[in-house]
């Protein structure tokens, strides 16, 4: 159906239409721009998100655990989820919205055009129409005027008291009437057949063809707001493999949590590599109460602890209380100054802290090479080309460069060897402790005195036998007691370990199992005690025959075996 030929009269209404059409479309190109909106604002929310909980951290704090692992995954690929959003967005400000724009702009002017000519052809006819009305009234009215003419000559004829002269004077009167009423009847008939022609090519030409033209934009613009309906649909369909891989990624990061990992990475963090402590000697208190019966009636207490002599109860309490806040396992540790060997830490941390640093030195020590290598192939270019630089001007680089390697192997020989001898305790330890426990199996054993006995409650479970202990040290009481409360505990010089099990019963003195490590914290002055500190922070003095000791001399790795 045509507009032209079915809308021939409705100009009018076929205007308010197109104008409506235009206005649909810009309206629908509003709701793109508030969509794509939308989809910016979504896509900026989310990356703040990811933004927000993936902090940035450095290497060594990166998270290993499978379930933070599987968190950090999700959120990347929540980023770029969000990356997708902004893809539709863009999409649909280019190939929508855009392109919705720039089609309003042209259906204005094109409408503005058809109407314009549908105009010109109505004032053109309105035009004719007036040319032939007024022809029309010229010719009613000289009409008029040549019927008053023949009255008056028919009256003056039949009048017998008219004069000649008045006669002829109406007679020529009437013949200028007639004259001009036939001129005005003709002029009416040519307007009123040029009106005919002019309305027939209106009606039958000039409007179809300006209606056609406003039907044919009508339906071009529908046609387009089909087309960016199915691109606004596109944009979100070509994102769809995207982001099913995104959501693949997400299913796959959750698969990938494994908690016994997790549990794994637990130990592995903080291990300490130290044996659990071993039990609390009994304390006799009634050795000083007369006894009617032998001595051999309190044989129960180790001839190593006799052998101490008896702890007033004055003092055992002190020491108790002292110690009881640094025994255990959840106390407050003292501070600890970080050692360039790492010998402030557990020999587990240790060994893992050694080998992280000996991993840093050969990065370092690849990117120096690197560079020696590229400033060697820059010098043999200058040599062979002068003109591109002096070869003698890299020199002092590649001296530096060289000299930065020296050090760099210094540092990981010094490393290895301190690794080297972390890992060879681990592997002594072990083994004592496997011997240790294939001993325990055997009925009877040699005492640490050298008597044999069958009595499993006098057994210190040394494998060799330990040295006679120096005298007992007699310091001030009240000077430890100044000394182990200090809030600044002294600083740690080396550490030892336990080559026999020692009770500790006397004041100032410090209870230890075989194998176990301790800090050193003062040296032997001479009187055959080493003043030492445990992992929970209880110090004390040691035999420092019963210890083997190494000591760290102004932290250049220098080590002294006593």
């Amino acid at each position: 159906m045509s507009w032209g030929t079915e809308l021939w009269d409705q100009f009018e209404n076929l205007d308010k239409h197109t104008q409506w059409g235009i206005d649909f479309v810009e309206r629908y190109a509003k709701f793109v721009k508030e969509r794509l909106d939308v989809e910016q604002t979504y896509a900026k929310q989310l990356r703040n998100l990811v933004k927000k909980y993936c902090p940035k951290r450095a290497k060594d704090e990166e998270p290993r655990f499978t379930s933070c692992v599987s968190f950090y995954s999700i959120l990347g690929e929540l980023n770029d989820y969000a990356g997708q959003r902004e893809v539709v967005a863009e999409e649909m400000s280019h190939k929508v919205y855009n392109e919705l724009m720039r089609y309003s702009q042209e259906l204005k002017a094109e409408r503005k055009h058809h109407l314009q000519e549908g105009r010109k052809a109505q004032q053109f006819l309105d035009h004719c129409w007036k040319q032939m009305d007024n022809s029309k009234k010229k010719f009613e009215r000289e009409c008029r005027e040549a019927e008053k003419a023949q009255m008056t000559f028919d009256r003056l004829d039949n009048d017998i008291n008219a004069t000649k002269s008045e006669v002829e004077k109406a007679k020529a009167q009437l013949y200028l009437r007639t004259h001009m009423a036939d001129e005005s009847k003709n002029e009416y008939a040519a307007q009123l057949q040029n009106f005919n022609t002019e309305q027939w090519k209106h009606f039958n030409k000039s409007i179809p063809h300006i209606f056609k033209n406003l039907q044919n934009m009508d339906e071009r613009r529908t046609v387009k707001l089909g087309e960016t309906y199915r691109s606004f649909a596109e944009a979100e369909r070509r994102v769809i493999p995207i982001v099913s891989k995104c959501l693949d990624g997400m299913v796959s990061a959750a698969k990938s949590v494994d908690e016994r990992r997790d549990s794994a990475i637990v130990v592995e963090s903080f291990k300490s590599g130290f044996e659990p402590p071993g039990d609390f000697p009994f304390e006799d208190f009634s050795q000083n109460l007369s006894r009617t019966g032998s001595d051999s009636t309190i044989s129960n207490t180790p001839k190593a602890e006799r052998d101490l002599g008896p702890i007033p109860r004055s003092e055992a309490k002190q020491t108790i209380g002292r110690s009881k806040n640094k025994l255990w396992l959840f106390g407050k540790k003292p501070k600890v100054p970080s050692l360039e060997d790492f010998s402030h830490l557990p020999p587990e941390q240790r060994r893992k802290r050694l080998q992280q640093k000996i991993d840093e030195l050969n990065r370092e020590l690849q990117k120096e090479t690197d560079q020696r290598d590229a400033l060697n192939k820059m010098k043999d270019v200058y040599e062979k080309n002068p003109q591109m630089g002096d070869p003698n001007s890299l020199q002092p680089k590649i001296s530096e460069t060289i000299c930065n390697m020296q050090k760099l192997r210094s540092e990981i020989h010094k490393n290895e060897s301190w690794l080297s001898e972390v890992e060879g305790k681990q592997s002594s330890r072990g083994d004592r402790r496997h011997s240790a426990d294939n001993h325990h199996h055997t009925p009877g054993r040699e005492s640490p005195e050298g008597s044999y006995t069958d009595d499993t409650s006098q057994e210190h479970h040394t494998p060799r036998h330990r040295p006679a202990q120096p005298a007992q040290p007699n310091p001030d009481p009240h000077e430890f007691d100044d000394e182990f409360d200090d809030d600044d505990p002294l600083p740690v010089i080396g550490h030892c370990k336990a080559l026999y099990s020692f009770d500790g019963q006397n004041e100032g003195t410090l209870k230890m199992a075989e194998d176990e490590v301790l800090y050193v914290i003062e040296e032997d002055k001479g009187d055959g005690w080493t003043r030492a500190r445990k992992q929970s922070g209880e110090e004390g003095y040691v035999p420092t025959s019963y210890v083997e000791i190494t000591i760290e001399k102004n932290s250049k790795g220098a080590v002294t075996y006593i």
